[in-house]
């Protein structure tokens, strides 16, 4: 398997668009065995270390569904569960664990963290988001749009909000390397780094990729096959910014209209969680202060026949296992 030559998946530019059409095949199979019931206990007696500097309903249990399928035993470090970075060093606390375990999965803020961690671990260290890249989202968001559609090359994906951080960044990198047709929707000022920018436009040179930037909504997404959206602030960002993300982002909202200006193909797909509606406290309180009832998608779009969410969440799971197993098995 190839994965074995690189052992670690830190990110999707580290792989060629065949290696990662390889992910998704095993992914493709691993989830049949899971629909049929047929077992696939391929790293019997395994342990992996979970380390979650921020938390994740998706990431966490993909995680550990996919590892007691394959047979794995794991341990969750919440932020408060480790003392990486604070009291001991990332070289020092991957060289512990990698003595302990057989894999570790990271999830928390820089890339500079996960690819240290990698370089000391001496076992596999997987990428579950940082700042910069969230490549175990991107490898199950390709599977779903591939299940959908039956194909990805010239799959035409318009990310809708904020695309400087992993999300836009991971989408712009997975479409180039396979080929597809991605848009960055928003004010420029909300655009890509000009040097990933620059990385993707020279992939997509060898792939057949087109990689846009528009800011005008209805023009972006004719012709769209996935309208794809994020919240409008990340994770550790302060408060004070909401003001401001409401304001300039709100154009930028994924509606119905927009879905149907796309064309009847068009399907809506959001990494999670979503506001959709004031039934969080977050999306509550929003709702207080700026009198909005959603904000980066509508709650008709969300609850539509057109939203592939929950098979997109579905197969976190599906394209995780397929990474571990390849990256420790000898043998798929």
């Amino acid at each position: 398997m190839f994965f074995r030559d690189y052992h670690h998946f830190l990110k999707l530019l580290d792989f060629k668009p065949a290696e990662i059409a390889e992910l998704l095949e095993l992914s493709a199979d691993l989830k049949a065995k899971k629909k049929n019931g047929i077992p696939h206990r391929l790293c019997e007696n395994k342990c992996i270390a979970l380390v979650f500097e921020k938390t994740s309903t998706r990431t966490r249990c993909a995680f550990e569904v996919a590892a007691a399928d394959l047979g794995m035993h794991t341990v969750y470090l919440d932020p408060s569960g480790s003392q990486i970075g604070k009291k001991e060093s990332i070289a020092d606390t991957a060289r512990v664990l990698g003595r302990m375990f057989d894999g570790i999965e990271y999830r928390g803020h820089g890339q500079a963290i996960v690819e240290e961690l990698a370089k000391y671990a001496g076992v596999p260290v997987w990428n579950g988001l940082t700042n910069e890249f969230h490549p175990t989202q991107i490898l199950a968001d390709l599977l779903t749009i591939r299940e959908h559609f039956g194909r990805l090359a010239g799959i035409k994906l318009v990310y809708m909000g904020d695309a400087r951080y992993n999300m836009g960044n991971s989408l712009m990198v997975g479409c180039a390397k396979m080929g597809m047709h991605f848009v960055a929707c928003a004010p420029e000022k909300y655009f890509p780094n000009k040097e990933l920018t620059a990385t993707c436009l020279d992939i997509a040179k060898e792939t057949g990729a087109a990689i846009e930037f528009i800011t005008e909504p209805e023009k972006a997404v004719s012709g769209a096959d996935v309208i794809y959206t994020d919240v409008w602030v990340s994770m550790g960002e302060p408060p004070s910014v909401w003001n401001e993300r409401i304001e300039e982002l709100s154009p930028y909202r994924v509606t119905m209209e927009l879905l149907d200006a796309a064309g009847p193909q068009c399907r809506f797909m959001h990494c999670l969680p979503a506001f959709h509606d004031i039934k969080t406290a977050i999306g509550y309180d929003i709702h207080e202060k700026f009198g909005i009832d959603c904000m980066e998608v509508t709650d008709e779009v969300f609850e539509s026949d057109r939203s592939i969410v929950f098979d997109e969440a579905e197969n976190r799971m599906h394209t995780i296992k397929a990474v571990m197993a390849a990256s420790l098995c000898d043998e798929i």
